[in-house]
């Protein structure tokens, strides 16, 4: 336990931000280390912050857990070794004697799966291997499969080769400037490399992949000469990495969207190459300009890399169009089959990129003419949204017109939302009831009888949308 002091104590001196505050909860700090000991009231003044109880060693151990908790470092003494299972650890230093189970349970603590993690990196200072080659025998004997430790040299050959396949998809494309290029020089990189890695046949998957695997075998074995020497090329990599495969999901907050938006129309990437640090473009006081607008369009259209304007034409509008699937279900519907179809296009090579964007344009054109059509029709977004699922068969609209269906999803708006409750999707008799409801409302204004079950289902469906919203 003095030594965990001590440890603690001489890292801190090198690291001072990295300090434990008072209290476990840092008194908002973002505390990198701490110790995890026995202890007890007898223990010296400069030990106590570092002695706990069971309950706060239990709610410390929670948050060690959490991989984005800021606590990231831990210096242990007889805790945390078996039947503690933190899937984010990676690294460990043993400066314990340890042998057979327990010490492949103290392995294990760093070999679980989680998310790229190649695997565990196990430091070694007192020279465990042969009670390690004793211990996995013994495992392997019982029954256990799998190899704990990675040889280096494996690692190491697996790197060269991956880096040679990336450098080989790279090939062509001028990026010395990574290396000792200014910031912005090298922010002016990103874009005509991704260009470069769309234009090849399925280069993206095959980039992104080829750099997964890259960054594991540098991890296992990132203190050599070899991945030294080669460090700063797989740092660029894992950038146009990063910018191919940023997931096309949910948009948290609006504010979200306009940072991308102001990011593109303050020039971060330019037509002309000029840059602007990303970060510096968030923080800019730039005009409010909505993804549908006919400015933010026209700056799309104008990108030198049109890959690259595909690409974040295609992901902006895929996350419009999630926002919208939680209002209108019709609608979002409609206009996700209209991307799935124009990507696969894309991405099959059967139009030209210049041509992709064209279409994307016009499906923003669509996007941007449907907010229009509550106008037109005198209805409110939740009206529009029930109107559209009355209106999803073609035959219920030439029938009844645009007039009768408009009376019919105002009705239908009152009624139902007189009749949701916190839980109606859960329990079936409110269900059934609201069920009943819609089809007397059809019923009453004439809807289709053959058409009547379809519609009673989209407009449950569509109400199943709007119910939270209504019920709070």
């Amino acid at each position: 336990r003095r030594i965990c002091v001590e440890m603690y104590n001489a890292i801190i001196k090198l690291r001072p931000e990295w300090a434990s505050g008072l209290n476990d909860d840092d008194s908002g700090k973002s505390c990198v280390m701490k110790i995890v000991m026995t202890g007890s009231a007898e223990d010296g003044p400069n030990w106590q912050q570092h002695i706990r109880n069971k309950e706060k060693r239990r709610k410390l151990a929670a948050r060690f857990k959490d991989s984005k908790d800021p606590f990231k470092i831990v210096i242990v003494r007889d805790m945390w070794l078996t039947g503690f299972d933190a899937p984010s650890l990676s690294t460990m230093y043993v400066d314990k004697p340890m042998r057979g189970h327990g010490l492949m349970q103290a392995i294990a603590r760093v070999n679980r799966v989680f998310r790229d993690k190649p695997g565990g990196l196990v430091v070694d200072y007192l020279g465990l291997a042969d009670q390690l080659k004793y211990a996995l025998a013994t495992y392997t004997q019982s029954g256990g499969k799998g190899d704990p430790s990675i040889d280096t040299a494996k690692a190491i050959a697996v790197m060269l080769e991956k880096h040679e396949i990336a450098c080989g998809m790279m090939h062509g494309f001028d990026w010395s400037n990574w290396r000792n290029g200014t910031p912005a020089e090298k922010m002016s990189l990103l874009p005509g490399a991704q260009e470069h890695i769309l234009q090849q046949e399925d280069g993206k998957d095959r980039f992104v992949q080829i750099v997964t695997e890259l960054s594991q075998a540098f991890a296992l074995c990132a203190g050599t000469e070899e991945a030294i020497e080669i460090r700063d090329d797989i740092g660029f990599f894992q950038q146009v990495k990063i910018a191919l495969a940023k997931p096309r999901g949910p948009r948290k907050t609006s504010e979200d969207l306009d940072h991308a938006v102001r990011q593109l129309v303050a020039k971060a990437i330019a037509p002309e190459g000029e840059i602007i640090d990303v970060f510096q473009a968030a923080g800019l006081k730039q005009p409010d300009i909505s993804i549908l607008s006919d400015q933010f369009l026209a700056e799309v259209r104008g990108l030198k890399y049109k890959n690259v304007a595909a690409e974040l034409l295609a992901k902006l509008l895929g996350d419009e169009i999630k926002v919208r699937s939680k209002r209108n279900l019709v609608q979002s519907r409609e206009f996700s089959e209209m991307l799935k179809k124009t990507l696969n296009a894309y991405h099959n090579r059967a139009i030209a990129t210049q041509e992709v964007i064209e279409e994307l344009i016009k499906l923003a054109n669509h996007l941007k003419e449907a907010d229009q059509r509550g106008v037109d029709l005198g209805l409110n977004d939740d009206e529009v949204a029930f109107y559209d699922a009355l209106a999803a068969n073609n035959s219920a609209l030439e029938v009844m017109g645009k007039d009768n269906l408009k009376v019919i999803a105002t009705e239908l708006v009152t009624q139902v939302r007189k009749s949701v409750t916190i839980d109606w999707t859960l329990r079936e008799s409110a269900r059934a009831k609201i069920k009943v409801l819609v089809k007397r409302i059809l019923r009453k204004h004439g809807y289709p009888p053959d058409l009547q079950d379809e519609a009673t289902k989209t407009v449950l469906a569509q109400a199943e949308l709007l119910c939270a919203e209504w019920a709070a």
